[in-house]
């Protein structure tokens, strides 16, 4: 990717996967809020504005880096993890489920938010910020989609852990959140090991995943 390209990128996904993220780690605490634990917004950061949740080398730098990377064909993020207590929800196993699943409900909302926005620019062709909407509205399908998927991942401390987590049985629960500390690295792992054609394992599951949902969204806009 040159640099032309890599800036033309930058700047139709800039704010799709400021969103993403940050608006994914905005909900946990809304859900956990909701729920009975104040720790999030006891520190202030239950809000949708982005800057509260932006962390500067997640958010920004990597994103940016694995975007050029991989050629546009794959993203990995995060912003401050929004502080949660579980054992302050007034039922922490059953509500860890909900406030684990409000990050990636977040990113599917958002998904059919852009598809709205690119329905507009369908309708109202020939406007002069018709086509930058466009690009920006199929990026922010694609990266929602990439993060819901990538969230819902059976590893801690990815939601998919936690969401798993809450429907084992309480003695195979505390065994599988021990292996927590192993969560990141296997996940690094996965994102960079190159497995067929250059691809990685990642991009080997989330691919069929987010290019059939993303067809189903589309298929409502065209």
């Amino acid at each position: 990717m040159d640099v032309s390209n890599f800036v033309q990128t930058v700047a139709i996904y800039a704010l799709p996967v400021l969103f993403a993220i940050t608006l994914h780690e905005a909900a946990h605490g809304y859900v956990a809020r909701h729920f009975g634990d104040m720790t999030a917004y006891a520190q202030g950061r239950i809000s949708l504005n982005p800057a509260r949740h932006i962390d500067f080398l997640g958010t920004i730098v990597v994103p940016a880096l694995i975007l050029a990377l991989s050629g546009g064909r794959f993203l990995f993020g995060w912003a401050k993890p929004v502080p949660v207590n579980y054992s302050a929800l007034r039922s922490p196993k059953r509500h860890m489920l909900w406030v684990a699943a409000a990050g990636p409900a977040a990113n599917l909302a958002m998904a059919l938010g852009w598809a709205v926005l690119l329905k507009l620019t369908v309708l109202l062709p020939g406007n002069l910020f018709a086509v930058p909407m466009k690009l920006m509205a199929e990026a922010g399908i694609l990266v929602n989609l990439i993060f819901m998927f990538l969230n819902l991942l059976p590893i801690l401390p990815l939601d998919g852990g936690r969401i798993l987590a809450s429907l084992l049985p309480n003695r195979a629960a505390w065994q599988y959140s021990r292996l927590e500390p192993l969560g990141l690295p296997v996940l690094l792992l996965l994102l960079v090991i190159p497995v067929s054609g250059g691809r990685t394992v990642l991009d080997l599951v989330l691919s069929p995943l987010v290019g059939t949902s993303g067809a189903m969204i589309r298929s409502l806009v065209y």
